[in-house]
């Protein structure tokens, strides 16, 4: 539109009229206006902290027909109907700890022979203060029942990988469990510190959070037995 407004062979729109000496006066809001200048030097919308204005500085765009800057106040305007992440804390501490397991292995049909295998059980122990990302930690790990969810702020884990040595039957005798995580077609188990520390940390990040603290070895993030995370 400003360039139609000053184009030679154009006709003068009824509201730009010549003031003499060179000078033509607009019949626009004159303080928005100072917005559009900066969007067409800059080639981006900077406006004053706690702006109320967009819907007239948006009158104003579509008036000049400036697509660039109706696009910008587009996502302007959508970013700020879109709620900040409050600020929340994520702790995960797991332990591991090996178990001597002892059963009798059949070598015949009357022959049965004492054994023992190492079963390494872990714990976790999940805190949350955003219950949003809360329920995706239960979502990614299979967590769909208060015998494994505690509700509140936090619950607790408890798996141990079974050994190819341990019979399917000694397994279940003992009450152990496997840990799984990932939807369906993705689905693997966690069979130890590492795997169930990188899930931890996806699900963390896509929830905007950042890592404050590893313990004890900063070094060694994967294989460390707590991590922390913040966001402000």
């Amino acid at each position: 539109m400003l360039g139609a407004m000053f184009r030679a062979g154009t006709s003068m729109p009824p509201n730009l009229n010549p003031q003499g000496g060179g000078h033509y006066f607009i019949d626009r809001d004159g303080k928005a206006f100072r917005h559009i200048l900066n969007f067409l030097r800059l080639g981006r919308l900077d406006l004053p902290l706690g702006y109320g204005e967009t819907a007239l500085l948006r009158a104003e765009a579509d008036f000049y027909q400036i697509r660039p800057l109706l696009d910008a106040l587009r996502e302007l305007e959508a970013s700020r109907r879109t709620p900040a992440p409050t600020a929340a804390l994520l702790h995960a501490d797991v332990d591991a700890n090996p178990r001597l397991v002892h059963f009798s292995a059949r070598r015949g049909p009357h022959h049965y022979e004492l054994s023992s295998v190492q079963v390494d059980t872990f714990r976790a122990n999940l805190f949350c203060t955003d219950p949003e990302c809360l329920d995706a930690m239960r979502a990614r790990f299979g967590v769909a029942n208060e015998e494994r969810a505690e509700g509140g702020p936090h619950f607790r884990l408890e798996w141990a990988p079974r050994p190819t040595e341990l019979p399917e039957v000694e397994y279940r005798r003992l009450g152990l469990q496997p840990l799984w995580t990932g939807g369906p077609g993705e689905r693997r188990e966690v069979v130890g510190t590492p795997g169930f520390l990188e899930e931890v940390l996806r699900v963390a990040l896509e929830h905007g959070f950042r890592l404050d603290s590893v313990f004890p070895d900063p070094e060694d993030l994967l294989n460390s037995r707590s991590l922390r995370f913040v966001r402000h």
